[in-house]
């Protein structure tokens, strides 16, 4: 009986071992948050960051997506959200000068979760490589920020993007989103893709038009259109509730390309006690990553 199980234990420890590498192949959940959290501005009285920054760390956290891209966060915002989000860890750097000045297009990942592969910054320019490059048209400089991020259960990998275009530059808009679907392309490497963001345009626009169209090379999914379940209002920015209903805009995005679908997809339009979250509702979407 011993010689026959000696025999059969190579057998066993293989059959072990093809389970464990079939993990691979099963489909895993998926959370992704876009929020633009409204940069810290003095004069937006008590709307300022200082009596916001719980409330919006308490939204991510409750929420628990596994990634998050936020928009508009300056230097003090990023240490107070750092604080406030032990779970999570951040890639990007300041617009500005490739390091702490300007805004953020931070991107943030569960670690208990997700290990970083590899991240990086591009500038919306025509110069992409050089930092605090203007782009086109633009009114301000403009910045994304990815990372390939291994799923440590599992091994699979992910490419998310995190970007803020402009909200003046009609060119630097067009121009920039080609940048930014030629970059996915190049850098997940066939890998499925999440690109978050604030694209200062509504599903109507020639851009969103030309991010989704069929016609676009490496075009991506909008994951609203691509939703059994949809809930929320059709907009995102409402400065702080004080846009009539009928001037809100979706302008805010969670698009994907790849082995994900869409479960269901949300616009948080809510409030925290007696106070908005930002001038803009987060949208998350809740995705199977085949």
């Amino acid at each position: 009986m011993k010689k026959l199980f000696l025999l059969l234990l190579p057998l066993i420890a293989a059959s072990c071992g093809n389970n464990a590498g079939d993990n691979t192949n099963q489909p895993t959940d998926l959370k992704v948050m876009s929020f633009n959290v409204r940069y810290d501005n003095p004069e937006d009285s008590a709307d300022n960051w200082q009596y916001r920054r719980d409330r919006v760390a308490d939204a991510i956290n409750f929420y628990n997506a596994d990634i998050v891209g936020t928009q508009e966060v300056l230097y003090n915002q990023l240490e107070d959200l750092k604080a406030r989000l032990p779970e999570y860890a951040m890639v990007g750097v300041g617009r500005e000068d490739g390091k702490q000045l300007g805004e953020y297009a931070a991107l943030w990942y569960k670690t208990s979760r997700f290990e970083t592969v590899d991240s990086g910054n591009f500038w919306l320019s025509a110069t992409p490589e050089v930092e605090g490059s203007l782009g086109w048209d633009g009114a301000c400089v403009r910045i994304a920020s990815w990372a390939i991020l291994r799923d440590r259960d599992n091994g699979k990998e992910l490419f998310a993007l995190n970007t803020h275009l402009d909200h003046v530059g009609v060119e630097a808009r067009r121009q920039g989103v080609t940048l930014i679907l030629d970059r996915v392309n190049q850098l997940r490497a066939g890998r499925p893709a999440v690109v978050t963001g604030d694209f200062n345009s509504n599903p109507q626009s020639d851009v969103i038009a030309h991010i989704t169209g069929e016609e676009t090379p490496n075009h991506l999914t909008n994951t609203r259109t691509a939703a059994p379940l949809v809930y929320g209002p059709d907009w995102t920015y409402h400065d702080f509730g004080r846009l009539p209903y009928d001037k809100r805009e979706l302008i805010d995005y969670v698009f994907i390309t790849g082995p994900l679908s869409v479960k269901s997809y949300g616009i948080l339009a809510e409030t925290n006690g007696s106070g908005f979250l930002s001038d803009h509702c987060p949208v998350l979407v809740n995705m199977i990553w085949e």
